[in-house]
This record gives structure tokens, C-alpha cells and sequence, in this order.
């Protein structure tokens, strides 16, 4: 079984997700790494579309991001570098800040990975790394169904050979061709194996094919010089302020929350798939210096990648080992063959994302959700058309906002039950509050569901009163049985105050089983323990079954 480790390590753990490795499994490590750059290097340059920065910074992003996370992440598994949602993120916010593509529209990317990994950093040093469970599966599924609708639309034009919409009547037929063979190559190549490379292949089709027939000379908008060698270091060129970071905070939060949830959601999978263990701490550490890194590299926000994880995954890779390779591989690209993008028709990176836009739309588990949980596919919903016709970054808060309002919204009317004892096969039944029967004469025995808090204290207060007021129920011990209660705020203590007097006063006496460590010492310091009486408090049913009996 995968252990989700969350201790603290001295020092900094290195090489967790290379070591130890298995000599069975380098060879296939190097193999998947080598198929992984074949199948992520057009994928990177096409998230590039989606961010607005130059191609060459997506071939960044599988350079120093990818080698840091593979020195200091946790999981064997998980792949950083660009990914989509991210991405669009990126390009919601600086839209209207810098002209896209330009140095600037650059260097505030940078700055905003820059921010991110702060907030990782942070999120690592005071404990906010639960933070990832707050997006929940169904509002994650609403989420990226609307970010791949965005990043579909918005690559029709570029298919199109247009700048835009309002150029509809100029449509070039070249581009339009060379757009749905570049789709039908990669799907094609997915039905017959996802190991196909195809969009490796329309690219290096597409660059010979304009090169020998110079497509250029049919208006095909091609991708133009590519810079050639490695990144150069430094901080991103800006003049930083106060009033800066404070305007793309709220950027850098919604990735933040991006790269905690689909980051973790993988990590873990891929852990508990192959046995192993998984330091939640470690990872976003991991994640943290990878964005530095891209900070530093002159790229955009990196992010866990389930696609590309599986890409690893179905080659046969089993370590970062992987990863290490396609770096390697990167390196190479970068140092001596960028010059070949030059004659890459653009519609073949716009293609290549819409492509990717379309995998993203998850109709299959939209209606499951629908299927299962009708009122959750309406959250999934509502949260796909926000990031569609607002924008993705209010779409990631409305989706938080959502994942809470439906916790809330389970957790405030929780499924509360009598307890009762069969006497004919001698096992507990648990009955409605709406039907309730005495254990014993005079016994009733009452399971709160749930954590006691402010929101639904009220209902434990009605249901105990109301409980007692039945013209059927002669009570003289009222019993909570407290074994799903795992916390008690102030204003559910006030509230247990006020059962406890009513209950005083009408002859009844409110006692307790299953509390857990962490609810007596509460009650301890409610003076909850000193009302009542310490023998109040019951270790199991039995025990109250016992005393109940003997006090008659």
C-alpha cells in the first residue's frame, strides 16, 4: 500500500525519485525518456500558443524546471514542465498588461513562476499543502473541460492562417489543409498507439514539406527563427514593486492552486499504483525550485503533467531517470537544430493545441458525474462556463468557491441516526431520527455524523430537542454517540451547553461514548467535561449498556 508521507526531513532530500533504481530498469528508463521527447517537444512548443511567449520557451521548460524536479521531487513518476491549464491561466492574466510575445509579456511570465514557487515554498514551510484537496474531482473535471473549450476556440483562427475572428472571410486554404492533416496524423496515430509520436511527425512532415514546396509563397504564415542555444540565467528584467506583485498575486495564487491539485492528484495515483511511498512535502519543495528554475531559464509556469506522466508511464519508465534523458535530449535540440523550426508552418503548432484543447474536454466524465451526482454535475458545470465566457483564472476561483460551498453543503445537513438493537439477530440497526426506538426503556442512543461546527450545531440542537420532546419517549439517558465527531468549535459548545440544560430540566441525562483524545481535551477546555461530569463520558456502547442497567 503507498504511503503519503508528510514528515519532516532534515536537511534536503536529493534523488528521491531516481534512487534506488534498478539495473533491470535503466534501459527502459532511457527509452521512455527518449519517446517522451518525442512526443512532449511539439507539445511544449504548442502550450507556447496558449501562454503568448516565444516557442523557444517551451523547449525551456522541459530543460532546467524538468531537471530540478527530478534532483528534488518525491515521485518516480511525475513529469514537470508546461502544461495547458497553467498556461491559459498565464495568458487570461497578461493579456492587456504586455504585448504577447514581446520581453516583457516575457519577463512578467517569469515573474509569475517566480511568484508561484514563492507560494509553494511557503505552502511547504506553514503546512498548506491540504489546500490540494480543495478542488474537488468534479469541479477539477468542469475546470479543465472549460480550459481545453478555451484553448480550442482560441486556436480555430490560427488554423484558419487569420489573427483573429473578425477575419473569417479571409481564410486560407493552405492552412486549413495543413490544420486537418495535422489532426487526423495525431489521432489516427493515438487509435493505433499512444507511443506514436504524431506530432513529431507532422512537424518534421510539415517543415520538410515548406521547405520543398516553399509554402511560404502561399501566404502560409511560417514559424520564423527560432533562438539557438541555451537559456541565459537571471531574474526575470523587471522593475519590480510593491504594486506589481500585489496586482498578479491573484495569478500567481489560482497556479498556485492549479499545480497543488493536479500535481498531488498524480503524484498520488502513480504512488499507489506501483507500491511506493510519496512525501507530500518533498514534492512541493520539487515544485517549487522547478518554477524557479523556470523563472531563471527565461520561461513560463511549469506543472505536474498527468499527460505526459502517462507518456512515461505507458514507455516503460519507472524513475526520473526518464526525465533526465529527455533533458539530455532537450540540450541537444537546443545547442544544434532550432534552426530547423524556421519553415514549421504555424498552423501545425495551432492544430497540435487544438488537439490538445479537445482531449481536455471531458464529456464522458461530465456525464458520469451527471449519472451519479446530479447536483454535482451542475457545480461541474457552472464552473465550465465561467472559465469559458469569463476567463480561466476567475474559473479556477469560482471552482475552489464551489468545492466549498458543495463541502459545506454535504456536511451541513449531515445523515444522523438512532441506534437500536435487534433482539431477534442481536446486531445495532440504525434507524431515522424521524423513526427513533429506545435501546433499552428509557435509553435512546443518537450518532451525530459529522464534526460538530457553527453551521450545524443548529441541527443537532432541533434534532436532540426534538428527539426528546416525542410523547412516546420517556428518557432518562439521552446518549451521543460522538465516534464521527472530530471536532468541536466555540459556537457548537455554546450550543452543547444549551442541550445540556434543557435536557437538566426535563429529568434527562446527557451522556457520551466513542469521544475521541482530541474531543475530550476540547470539552476540557470548553469547561464542557466540569458541566457535565466526567462520568458522562462512556469508552464504548457496551459500557453505557452496562451502567444504564445497573443504575436500575
Amino acid at each position: 500500500m503507498v504511503t503519503i508521507d508528510k514528515k519532516t526531513h532534515p536537511g534536503l532530500p536529493l534523488f528521491q525519485g531516481i534512487f534506488p533504481i534498478k539495473d533491470s530498469e535503466i534501459l527502459t528508463d532511457v527509452m521512455a525518456g527518449i519517446t517522451l521527447a518525442a512526443l512532449a517537444i511539439p507539445e511544449v512548443m504548442g502550450y507556447t500558443k496558449i501562454a503568448g511567449t516565444p516557442v523557444i520557451t517551451g523547449l525551456y521548460t522541459l530543460l532546467v524546471p524538468m531537471l530540478l524536479y527530478a534532483i528534488f521531487g518525491s515521485s518516480r513518476h511525475l513529469v514537470v514542465a508546461a502544461d495547458s491549464a497553467t498556461a491559459a491561466i498565464l495568458a487570461s492574466a497578461l493579456v492587456g498588461i504586455a504585448a504577447t510575445g514581446s520581453h516583457e509579456y516575457v519577463a512578467l511570465a517569469g515573474a509569475l513562476a517566480l511568484m508561484s514557487a514563492c507560494l509553494l515554498i511557503l505552502a511547504r514551510v506553514i503546512g498548506l499543502g491540504f489546500m490540494a484537496d480543495f478542488l474537488s474531482r468534479t469541479v477539477l473535471i468542469g475546470f479543465l473541460t472549460g480550459v481545453g473549450i478555451h484553448i480550442a476556440l482560441g486556436q480555430i483562427p490560427g488554423m484558419l492562417g487569420l489573427h483573429d475572428w473578425q477575419q473569417m472571410g479571409q481564410v486560407n486554404f493552405y492552412d486549413l489543409m495543413i490544420s486537418c492533416i495535422v489532426i487526423g496524423v495525431i489521432a489516427g496515430s493515438k487509435r493505433i498507439s499512444k507511443k506514436i509520436p504524431g506530432a513529431l511527425i507532422v512537424v518534421i512532415g510539415a517543415i520538410v514539406l515548406s521547405s520543398v514546396f516553399n509554402l511560404k509563397a502561399y501566404n502560409v504564415h511560417l514559424l520564423g527563427a527560432v533562438p539557438k542555444g541555451l537559456p541565459l540565467i537571471g531574474l526575470p528584467d523587471l522593475q519590480w514593486s510593491f504594486a506589481l506583485v500585489l496586482k498578479m498575486l491573484p495569478t500567481a495564487f489560482a497556479m498556485f492552486v492549479v499545480i497543488l491539485a493536479q500535481s498531488a492528484a498524480t503524484s498520488r495515483a502513480y504512488a499507489a499504483r506501483y507500491d511506493e511511498d510519496f512525501n507530500e512535502n518533498v514534492d512541493l519543495v520539487g515544485l517549487g525550485l522547478a518554477n524557479i528554475g523556470a523563472a531563471l531559464s527565461g520561461t513560463f509556469v511549469v506543472n505536474g503533467s498527468p499527460t505526459k506522466t502517462e507518456m512515461v508511464d505507458s514507455a516503460g519508465g519507472r524513475s526520473q531517470l526518464s526525465q533526465v534523458i529527455t533533458c539530455l535530449i532537450v540540450f541537444l535540440v537546443l545547442l544544434f537544430f532550432t534552426g530547423l523550426l524556421t519553415n514549421m508552418p504555424s498552423a501545425v503548432l495551432s492544430a497540435v493545441v487544438f488537439f490538445i484543447g479537445l482531449q481536455l474536454i471531458d464529456i464522458r466524465g461530465m456525464h458520469k458525474v451527471w449519472r451519479q451526482r446530479p447536483p454535482e454535475f451542475w457545480v461541474a458545470l457552472i464552473t465550465t462556463v465561467v472559465v469559458v465566457l469569463v476567463g480561466v483564472e476567475q474559473g479556477i476561483v469560482i471552482a475552489m468557491v464551489l468545492s466549498l460551498i458543495e463541502h459545506v453543503r454535504r456536511s451541513y445537513r449531515s445523515q444522523n441516526v438512532v441506534l437500536t438493537m435487534n433482539k431477534n439477530t442481536n446486531t445495532w440497526q440504525l434507524l431515522p431520527v424521524t423513526s427513533p426506538q429506545q435501546v433499552e426503556p428509557g435509553l435512546l442512543l443518537y450518532r451525530f455524523a459529522h464534526t460538530i461546527y457553527y453551521a450545524n450545531a443548529q441541527q443537532l440542537f432541533d434534532q436532540i430537542i426534538g428527539l426528546t420532546q416525542e410523547a412516546n419517549l420517556s428518557l432518562s439517558w439521552f446518549c451521543i454517540d460522538a465516534s464521527a465527531i472530530a471536532d468541536v468549535d466555540f459556537s457548537a459548545a455554546e450550543t452543547l451547553r444549551e442541550i445540556y440544560a434543557i435536557l437538566k430540566d426535563r429529568g434527562v441525562r446527557l451522556i457520551w461514548v466513542n469521544v475521541t483524545d482530541l474531543v475530550r481535551l476540547e470539552f476540557d477546555r470548553y469547561e464542557l467535561t466540569t458541566l457535565m461530569g466526567k462520568d458522562s463520558f462512556y469508552e464504548d456502547i457496551s459500557d453505557v449498556m452496562g451502567a444504564y442497567l445497573k443504575r436500575q
